[in-house]
């Protein structure tokens, strides 16, 4: 962890500037008829869960390119993340993927405690075969046409409840890989069916206090056809399962030019979103940083998020995490900025005039209903946010602090060089 003190050294300089800026932007949001005390504390009570795996050095198809001091295991993600949110105080829960993260659960819970951290969704693993079982997922998972095959990754999710209720988690996230690459492979509905009659079995094991996420995916690994392939399949899934099943969004798992933000809107209508996994795109599921392309469009999201939260949307609790790949960023930095970014669009939602909106959108005013959302996203909410960082005793500027911090140079001298052979996302 960073000393305290450091994060202080690191506060000292730009405090003076913060309090001006602050100051400066309350009184212009004031003239709009909005307390900035009251965004910046709905800021500093929001939190965004990040990935154990988004603290490791990602990788591509054709090869993978490691940073210094990598993770070596769980406990070194659980550093890591600790770091991140020391720094930003916007991340206080881990998720946890299996069996990449397994490990003694007393041993992760006295980690978290010793971090103040706690443990988001678990995640499931049945896209990748793993060295201890007998059958291969090269043709499917839990929609394998083979029962033996479907049993193994359904006994895999079973395990992973177990982990959870044991380190307090609520949740269960599935994705699958599976799917087809030729015409003719596989048969739509019988897959489609086995696929079904498998998560049955991984709902029924739920405590009565969780929620099971299904995620969907348009393309990749498979390239002709995927199971959970839309959010129209997704949501059919969570109606066919139950009262705890849920959708998860992902940002990158649509088509270029798919308006998500719609999506999201269908999905909290008829009470399914379970929660997502931000990050950006451009070309596909490219996993890169969370607003680093179209913030814009996570704006939008929020839009709807904070539109839910004003209707009073019933039992409303979406989970928010970050699933990123970072290739040539330090990853730390990388989630710093992303948990940072998220934040922001939170903050933008929050200035919109929802009252004034509604009464464009019902006068049929595009132009002005626009302006509307424009005005809001246009406002730079960076003095909020750093002031929300500064009164919970967190970093001002966490990428500066991190870097003067020397953590990863101290990381990298105790944690071993990690081969860069092989290639593949992870």
């Amino acid at each position: 962890m960073i000393a305290k003190d450091a994060i202080a050294q690191a506060n000292e300089a730009p405090s003076s500037a913060l309090e001006a800026d602050y100051s400066a932007l309350g009184e212009q949001l004031d003239r709009r008829g909005i307390d900035i005390n009251a965004i910046k504390q709905k800021v500093a009570n929001y939190g965004v869960a990040v990935p154990s795996w988004g603290v490791g050095t990602g990788g591509t198809r054709f090869a993978r390119f490691p940073g210094d001091g990598e993770p070596r295991d769980v406990f070194d993600k659980l550093d890591d993340c600790g770091v991140i949110h020391q720094l930003t105080g916007a991340t206080p829960a881990v998720s946890l993927h299996i069996p990449w993260d397994k490990a003694d659960t007393n041993d992760l819970n006295a980690k978290a405690e010793q971090l103040g951290l706690t443990f988001d969704a678990m995640n499931s693993n049945t896209f990748q075969d793993q060295p201890d079982q007998t059958r291969s997922y090269k043709f499917g998972s839990l929609s394998h046409a083979e029962t033996a095959t479907r049993q193994q990754a359904v006994e895999h999710n079973l395990e992973c409840i177990e982990i959870g209720k044991a380190i307090g988690s609520k949740a269960l996230t599935v994705w699958v890989g599976d799917g087809s690459n030729f015409p003719g492979q596989t048969n739509f509905t019988r897959q489609f069916e086995r696929y079904l009659d498998a998560t049955k079995q991984i709902y029924a094991a739920l405590p009565a206090d969780w929620r099971l996420f299904t995620e969907h995916k348009m393309y990749e690994p498979a390239f002709y056809s995927t199971v959970v392939q839309d959010w129209g399949t997704n949501y059919m899934i969570a109606q066919e399962l139950g009262e705890q099943a849920y959708c998860l969004v992902d940002l990158g798992h649509h088509a270029p030019n798919v308006n998500v933000e719609m999506i999201v809107a269908r999905i909290i209508q008829f009470g399914k979103l379970g929660g997502f996994h931000f990050n950006d795109s451009k070309y596909g599921d490219d996993d890169l940083d969370t607003g680093s392309i179209d913030p814009f469009r996570l704006f939008l999201v929020f839009n709807e998020l904070v539109d839910a939260e004003y209707r009073q949307v019933e039992d409303f609790d979406p989970a928010h995490m970050l699933d990123q790949s970072h290739n040539v960023t330090d990853p730390i930095e990388s989630l710093i900025m992303s948990a940072m970014e998220v934040q922001r669009a939170y903050a933008l939602a929050l200035l919109v005039d929802r009252e004034a909106l509604e009464g464009f959108q019902e006068a049929n005013d595009a132009l002005m209903a626009t302006k509307t959302l424009k005005q809001a996203f246009r406002t730079d909410v960076e003095p909020i946010l750093a002031m929300a960082r500064k009164e919970k005793g967190t970093a001002i500027d966490p990428i500066s602090a991190f870097r003067a911090s020397g953590y990863r140079a101290k990381v990298s001298a105790e944690r071993p060089a990690v081969s860069g052979a092989g290639g593949g996302i992870v």
